[in-house]
């Protein structure tokens, strides 16, 4: 009895070491500071935006790996852009594909619970 009860310990630990690590999800400081570089941007009528701009639109893309981590970014654009005044909607909408990023479409009505 003694031995069954040491393979189940054994077993338990085991399992634990070897579970897979979850990662962290992507939190809105880092959309807003990779993001930052494009509010000047944002409130014109576009053009080509700024290369810190795009680094920070690619490096959000990179970022966002799952469904969760490009819906909590979706939800963490919106956030901040209520908060500043002038966005342009139109240069907003095309600075994915302004920077070379296939995503959804940066939009205020976005619903971000469809965000795959």
């Amino acid at each position: 009895m003694a031995a069954l009860k040491m393979v189940s310990i054994v077993v338990v630990v085991c399992m634990l070491v070897a579970a897979p690590m979850t990662a962290q999800a992507i939190t809105c400081g880092q959309v807003t500071s990779a993001l930052a570089p494009c509010v000047k941007y944002l409130k014109t009528t576009g053009g080509s935006p700024p290369g810190p701009c795009c680094n920070g639109v690619r490096t959000i893309n990179g970022a966002a790996k799952t469904t969760a981590d490009r819906r909590a970014a979706c939800q963490c654009l919106k956030s901040a852009a209520v908060g500043i005044k002038g966005i342009n909607p139109s240069t907003a909408g095309a600075l994915p594909r302004n920077c070379g990023v296939n995503i959804y479409k940066i939009s205020l009505s976005k619903n971000c619970a469809n965000v795959k």
